[in-house]
């Protein structure tokens, strides 16, 4: 089951001798080898494995026995007979906490059990920290000498409670039976030129995290996931399935909050919350033979250490009607430092300004130098990122009006991003020419793809909404011409209907991937939609989709809300939101797909579908209720642009109540097809 603080992740679960055992994940806990196989697939790794014994067990499985995860607190709780066990990652401060209370006298043993034992190429092995002094200490010393983001980084932890003795270096025990213990573990990660140095700064975590009194610690806890869950929420009865799509969006958006208050982002492939498996890797050659063995770790992640861009924001576009603008920050800051760091390469291979970001990027960035004449692969000519950074930001600015984001944060990235548009790419007839570069995966080298024409338009068009306040006369005037250079938005006739377009027509094109790139005009560049211009023309192409289906990233899910489609984004949504790992236990880990179980992606879509048919940002309206199937009654808190909250209930296929916050942005709303709006309440 998962815990987390959003930078502190466990995976916890209870054995069937009553043990409780926990992987412990730290967001910014990168290891030191970066090209093992599979994109450097022990990037990422965990800082270790922790198990604690009573003896004799309350917990042991039984009839007694019980284990739940309590959402509405992010704490695990197991009971056996009238023995109750506590786990909780403090949502205010850096510590796991196990307690248990109200069993019969017992020992308790607490052991560290580290895998990292003998150094492989690509990882190391931990340092158990020796005298021990009634606690537990170890750390992972990263080996990388090149990186300065990994140089000295230094990953561990420290496990104490009172009463707890050393029993040796990597165990503790109890000096006496007591019918209750508090076990606390502090994770740190830091870049400290010395162990020693690193040890200090864990001693002086240790000590300012012990002098808060737990009773004020749980209180403050409880608070922040109060409020997190008051913020938003859906919550779906009646029809089919409805009770399990509540069930699957709530439990994305709890992992979400687990994962997503740390230095980086929420890792699609796995997020914090990958385990070993006893099945190992096996590669083999053509006849069958085995050529080699490689174990699955919980250190190892299919698809590795990199962030992926189209595989990352999914979690984050749904972060906006949710309201969860403070678990955007560290999508924001890597992708902003990233950005500032690769102009200089910009400059040193093109010789021209702005910058960009590769698809598939690590957490410190870092360009290729990349020619019109080179061949074409899945990400090497693939620019769209900053594209869709900067109308995220845009999108994140319309919903809360901060005018220091916009100043510091948006504006600077999507100018970046314009910049390197318009001096890279040469001129044609006068205009911007996008004469090599890919439509997504799927179509490589190609001319003024759809996706980077569509995110031109639109981040244009959104930074001409933004205050005169915020911008200058020279920004306003030079965005202007840039616009007037941009070519059309691609579209041509198919079986006699027009219809959006991967590219510039008369080209021959061949697909590399299962991506329907001219639906980027839709989402998540959204010139076309419900309530304007051309909607036949995107629904045409909508309609004529060639890979047309949900789960993992694929875009389907919310492009049928986005279009309207109520059917087809009810079965798509619910599709994604019932798409469990089988061999998980937690019901949100949502299988692989062509990622890496739990799958965030998968997660991430289902949950920006949901609201998609709940909610629409149309820019000068909000349209309420676009595809939502009347026999699904429904009660949600959402939130709009402008600080705008909308409460409202479903209930017998009619809007039965409706207000927002404040009460005159109800001006803004609009009905989707089939729905009358209640009077305003007096």
């Amino acid at each position: 089951m998962p815990l987390g603080n959003g930078d502190i992740a466990l995976n916890a679960w209870v054995e069937p001798n009553g043990d409780l055992c926990f992987f412990i994940a730290r967001n910014n806990a990168w290891g030191d080898d970066l090209t093992s196989p599979s994109y450097g697939a022990y990037g990422l790794l965990k800082v270790g494995k922790i198990r604690v014994s009573l003896l004799p067990s309350p917990f042991a499985a039984g009839p007694a026995f019980h284990q739940q995860l309590h959402y509405r607190n992010g704490m695990l709780e197991v009971t056996g007979g009238n023995a109750k066990l506590r786990v909780w990652v403090d949502a205010n401060l850096p510590v796991i906490r196990v307690e248990t209370s109200g069993h019969a006298p017992a020992q308790l043993t607490v052991k560290l059990e580290s895998w990292r034992k003998t150094p492989t190429a690509y990882l190391g092995t931990d340092t158990i920290v020796n005298p021990p002094a009634n606690s537990i200490t170890w750390y992972y010393r990263n080996r990388n000498t090149e990186i300065p983001m990994l140089i000295n980084r230094t990953i561990g932890a420290s496990v104490e409670g009172k009463g707890l003795i050393s029993k040796n270096s990597e165990t503790l025990q109890s000096q006496a039976p007591a019918v209750a213990w508090h076990v606390r573990v502090h994770p740190l990660t830091a870049q400290e030129t010395t162990p020693e140095n690193w040890l200090s700064h864990l001693r002086q975590q240790v000590a300012a995290t012990d002098a808060i009194p737990e009773d004020k610690a749980w209180i403050a806890h409880e608070t922040w996931w109060r409020q997190f869950w008051e913020r938003s929420y859906i919550f779906i009865t009646g029809g089919s399935r409805s009770r399990e799509v509540t069930a699957g969006y709530l439990g994305q958006r709890f992992t979400d909050a687990c994962t997503s208050r740390g230095e980086f982002p929420i890792k699609f492939n796995g997020s914090l919350f990958v385990v070993d498996s006893p099945y190992p890797k096996i590669k083999k050659d053509k006849s069958g033979a085995v050529l080699s063995e490689q174990p699955i770790t919980a250190d190892y992640r299919g698809w590795g250490y990199q962030y992926w861009f189209q595989n990352t924001r999914p979690m984050y576009w749904a972060m906006l009607a949710s309201g969860d603008f403070d678990l955007m920050q560290p999508l924001f800051h890597m992708y902003t430092s990233i950005l500032k760091s690769n102009a200089a390469q910009v400059k040193e291979f093109y010789g021209h300004g702005g910058s960009y970001i590769r698809e598939t990027a690590p957490p410190w960035g870092g360009l290729i130098k990349i020619t019109p004449e080179e061949g074409g692969n899945y990400t090497k000519h693939y620019f769209t990122p900053v594209l869709e950074l900067s109308a995220m930001m845009l999108e994140y600015y319309a919903y809360t009006q901060d005018d220091d984001f916009a100043r510091n944060t948006l504006i600077p990235t999507a100018d970046a991003g314009l910049t390197f548009f318009f001096e890279h790419f040469p001129r044609k007839d006068g205009h911007l020419f996008l004469n090599a570069a890919n439509a997504i995966e799927m179509y490589w080298k190609v001319q003024n793809p759809m996706p980077d024409i569509a995110g031109l338009h639109w981040v244009l068009q959104e930074l001409h909404r933004l205050p005169p306040n915020l911008t200058s006369p020279e920004m306003r005037a030079r965005w202007a011409k840039l616009e007037a250079e941009l070519p059309h938005v691609p579209v041509g006739q198919r079986n006699g209907k027009p219809q959006l377009l991967p590219c510039e027509e008369g080209q021959t094109l061949r697909g590399h991937n299962q991506e329907n790139p001219e639906l980027y005009a839709i989402y998540p560049f959204r010139l076309y939609g419900l309530g304007k211009p051309d909607f036949e023309v995107a629904m045409n192409a909508f309609a004529n989709r060639k890979f047309k289906g949900g789960g993992c990233w694929r875009q389907d899910p919310v492009q049928s809300a986005l279009m309207g489609d109520v059917r087809l984004a009810q079965t798509y949504t619910t599709t994604d939101l019932l798409r469990r790992d089988g061999k998980s236990r937690f019901p949100s880990f949502w299988t692989a797909g062509f990622d890496y179980a739990p799958d965030e992606d998968n997660g991430g879509n289902g949950k920006l579908a949901l609201q998609s048919m709940l909610l629409q940002n149309g820019g000068d309206k909000v349209i309420i209720l676009p595809a939502w199937p009347p026999e699904w009654d429904v009660t949600f808190r959402l939130f709009g642009p402008n600080h705008t909250i909308v409460d409202a209930q479903v209930a017998g296929g009619k809007l039965v109540h409706l207000e927002t916050t404040p009460p005159n942005h109800r001006a803004m709303l609009e009905p989707g097809s089939g729905w009358t709006l209640p009077p305003e309440s007096k």
